[in-house]
């Protein structure tokens, strides 16, 4: 979502902040601004759209300190005087600022009579109020910041400037995530370590309500209180390589072709030479007690968990119930007496999660962090954390996450069955038979065309689509659809195949296209295979995948054969180039689906 970049005490200010934004671009915004101080004169520039139509407007813009922004619309519509930064009153102080501030109306209508706003956001609330401290009541900018911190509540991650000292940016954080940068000679603030990563991979990570003063050659961590906070740097584990489209015309593509290299590099992680599980003893005995997992999740990461859950039931021996984090956060359900909680999230940085796991560190409730971001938030605040290693995901459609998700879990239900000493467990050869996934992802892989022929004559002009499949076939077409209808538009539904007569099959018309999954047993895909007749009389256009095996003449896409509990990640591959090409075919931005962000923020 909505992104923060700022720099101090460097004469290249206006590149840094405008190539952080850039690398920021795939959080997801409708527009952008920065702002430039400590040259001949300051500088406010917005734009609405892409950070290509900011940066045209920059020409000349120079100074040693600024921040800047890439906004995602939650107060106000997409426009230049609702894009950050925004000022106070007499537009001495300028703020970015990410997340949801839930009281801004009360500070409104109690601290800010009279004051003339240009926009709708709850932003330009938040700094007009420093604005009052500091210039009506007479307090330091410190002080006023801090005054105003103890009022705002909600969710924020603040970048602070005073147009009358380009020597300082005073940055704050609840909630929302916020790193300092530390560079030579100068410092950086950004919310996401890639925005900064040609300039240093030396961070300083900040912790809900604390405040920190940034300079070219210091930085200071106070609480609310003033309170000073030591705090060590650490090194990101990012390169510029890591974050580029080399010749792949779009991230989410090149992000599908990495998916083996993902399985081979968490093959080498979880498992040692001699393929016996290398997990945290402490996260196995920590599953082990307990009598339910609970997988907490959202989107892309909810689908995963229930791609998981029936080998983790039948690995370790525990029931496994799913939560969408949105609706837990607010209404959790009666527990089991002894609950883990495990919570995936691509960016570690999911507002919805990240509300269920402060609940659950209040009830003492061991949770585990499955993310792809070391040093994320809920990997930071869970009790611990098992990594991807999928490397940075650009696009917002997250492909290798949703693999390495399945995939990690499965070493961690293998290392807790074996020792449990289920008898699944022990023959459940997991080193091997994810390669077999590897490769079988490197077939499918090599069919492209074929995959993009079918997509072109079925999906091209839709408006509507289905996915259908039973079993575990099920749980892949939830992901499958939402693929789809994130960054194609059809509006897309993934069904039960058995459930179609139940009401479903009513919205099926002539050439309605039906996409059906068919990998589980022989009995189940003859289910399937009526389904599919069923939608055809009733003028659908079908296409089907089926893994070996299990084929019949007629089929459109073969998968290559793997063991049912990783069938979840083969099967979801041809679905996310279904995904690819009907977005591509339509003419739509692949990686930049509109309204959508990458970490969502806020709840």
């Amino acid at each position: 979502m909505c992104g923060i970049v700022g720099v101090v005490g460097n004469t290249n200010a206006t590149d840094i902040l405008i190539q952080g934004l850039e690398k920021l671009e795939y959080r997801g915004y409708d527009s952008a601004g920065i702002f430039v101080l400590g040259g001949a004169e300051n500088h406010l520039v917005k734009a609405v759209g892409r950070i290509a139509e900011l940066s045209a407007k920059t020409a000349g813009v120079e100074g040693t300190t600024g921040i800047g922004h890439t906004r995602w619309a939650t107060h106000g519509k997409p426009t230049e005087d609702n894009a950050h930064p925004h000022r106070s009153e007499t537009e001495r102080f300028v703020l970015v600022h990410n997340g949801v501030i839930e009281n801004y109306l009360e500070i409104k209508e109690e601290y800010l009579a009279g004051h003339h706003f240009k926009g709708q956001t709850d932003t330009e609330i938040a700094v007009h109020l420093i604005g009052k401290f500091a210039e009506e009541d007479g307090l330091s900018v410190l002080e006023a910041f801090k005054k105003a911190l103890h009022i705002i509540r909600g969710s924020y991650a603040f970048a602070l400037v005073d147009s009358q000292d380009p020597e300082v940016i005073y940055v704050a954080k609840n909630k929302s995530p916020l790193l300092i940068g530390l560079g030579d000679g100068y410092n950086m603030v950004c919310s996401d370590a890639m925005a900064m990563i040609r300039e240093t991979n030396q961070y300083m990570e900040i912790h809900d309500q604390e405040l920190v003063i940034v300079k070219a050659d210091s930085v200071e961590v106070q609480d609310y209180d003033g309170n000073r906070r030591e705090r060590a740097s650490y090194t990101a584990e990012l390169d510029l390589s890591d974050i580029g489209k080399g010749t792949y015309p779009y991230y989410m593509l090149k992000e599908i072709d990495e998916q083996p290299t993902v399985m081979r590099k968490l093959i080498n992680t979880y498992s040692d030479e001699n393929q016996q599980m290398v997990v945290d003893p402490e996260i196995v005995k920590a599953v082990q007690e307990a009598d339910r997992i609970y997988i907490i999740a959202a989107g892309t990461s909810y689908n995963a968990g229930y791609a998981s859950k029936t080998m983790l039931e039948e690995l370790t021996d525990t029931p496994v119930e799913l939560g969408i984090a949105s609706e837990w956060g607010y209404a959790m359900p009666l527990l089991s007496k002894k609950p883990m909680f495990i919570l995936l999230s691509q960016s570690g940085e999911t507002a919805d999660s990240r509300q269920v796991l402060v609940k659950a560190n209040e009830m003492g409730i061991p949770s585990l962090t499955v993310t792809n971001v070391s040093g994320s938030t809920l990997s930071r605040e869970a009790t611990y954390t098992m990594l991807l290693h999928a490397g940075p995901e650009i696009a917002v459609a997250s492909t290798k996450a949703y693999t390495g998700q399945v995939a990690t879990l499965a070493f961690l239900a293998k290392a807790v069955g074996e020792a449990n000493g289920n008898e699944k467990a022990k023959k459940f050869d997991l080193v091997r038979e994810l390669s077999i996934v590897a490769q079988s992802i490197e077939s499918t892989l090599s069919e492209k065309e074929l995959i993009e022929e079918k997509v072109r004559g079925l999906l091209e002009t839709t408006r509507n689509a289905f996915y259908i499949g039973r079993g575990q076939d099920y749980y892949v077409v939830m992901e499958a659809s939402l693929k789809l209808k994130e960054i194609s538009y059809i509006q897309c539904e993934g069904f039960a195949a058995g459930e179609l007569k139940h009401g479903t099959i009513s919205l099926i018309e002539d050439g309605t296209p039906v996409i059906a999954l068919i990998s589980d047993n022989p009995t189940v895909a003859s289910h399937t295979r009526g389904n599919i007749s069923e939608v055809v009389a009733r003028g659908a256009n079908a296409l089907t995948i089926v893994e070996e095996g299990i084929e019949k003449e007629g089929d459109d896409i073969i998968i290559n054969k793997v063991h049912p509990y990783l069938s979840s990640i083969s099967m979801v591959i041809p679905t996310q180039l279904i995904a690819y090409y009907a977005s591509l075919h339509r003419g739509l931005d692949v990686d930049k689906p509109r309204n959508l962000a990458k970490a969502v923020t806020v709840e």
